[in-house]
């Protein structure tokens, strides 16, 4: 059953300095929707990304889950901390229902970057803290790792991959049981220009199963394109649109999503 959306993504916007592209490649690094790209930000620069999520399932389920991150350098590119905050609104059986969900605290270890072939690996570590209302909450520490990394090939394309694992331990949503989730994910990013990048991203997802043990495979491949306009003073506004289908769900669903982040140089 196939997913269909057309997302207008307003993906960076910010102060901090732009330098002209010597590649096509070098225009956009951060150039993925679904993906985690491998490159911490620069000392003195913050990042906030804002996204919105919206899904139906059949006729009665649908909902809204919207988060904010914000990505900190810790003294240089080496080091990352960030944060993620979401918030829900979920519809069932009639009735709405919203609150915060749980909170992430990441810490991101730029553990290889070449500033020529923009290869790169940042594992990123993070807490998920059982700061959730009801029904939005597995009320639970909880534990997440994800292994990103990115690399260019030549002058036009960007490869990023990514492995990870979430770890629920004793999750209300279960009845007491652990959840262990497990994720992949890949992208090809191919620059027309500097500022035009075609994307085909690809995202697949074992989760745990909080009725019965076992996990259930959903996949998701995403075409799409993006557009950088370099502004007065050194910002960058990107807008981007993806087309997102799912290749396996249970049910009949459709998603609309979209993306603004800000980068901000101290």
């Amino acid at each position: 059953m196939k997913i269909t959306a057309i997302i207008p993504v307003l993906a960076a916007i910010g102060s901090i300095t732009m330098h002209a592209a010597d590649r096509p490649i070098d225009g956009m690094m951060d150039n993925s929707f679904l993906i985690e790209e491998a490159y911490n930000q620069e000392p003195g620069v913050v990042q906030h990304i804002f996204t919105g999520y919206y899904h139906a399932h059949g006729a009665d389920e649908r909902g809204w889950d919207f988060s904010f991150t914000q990505e900190w350098p810790v003294f240089s590119q080496t080091h990352q901390f960030s944060y993620t905050m979401p918030y829900s609104f979920a519809k069932s059986d009639g009735r709405w229902s919203d609150g915060v969900g749980d909170v992430l605290l990441n810490y991101r270890f730029q553990a290889l970057f070449d500033e020529k072939t923009l290869r790169a690996f940042a594992p990123r570590f993070s807490l998920v803290l059982p700061t959730g209302a009801e029904g939005f909450s597995d009320n639970t520490l909880g534990y997440q790792i994800n292994l990103p990394f990115s690399t260019a090939v030549g002058d036009r394309w960007f490869v990023h991959l990514n492995a990870g694992a979430t770890w629920l331990p004793d999750a209300d949503s279960a009845g007491g049981r652990d959840l262990r989730h497990y994720n992949l994910g890949a992208s090809a990013i191919y620059a027309l220009t500097s500022d035009w990048h075609l994307m085909l991203e690809w995202t697949g997802g074992w989760k745990a199963r909080t009725e019965t043990r076992g996990h259930d495979f959903e996949a998701l491949i995403s075409p799409g394109v993006r557009k950088a306009f370099n502004l007065h003073g050194g910002a960058q506004v990107v807008l981007g649109v993806p087309r997102p289908s799912a290749l396996r769900v249970p049910h009949r669903t459709s998603a609309y999503s979209f993306t603004h982040r800000s980068s901000i140089r101290l």
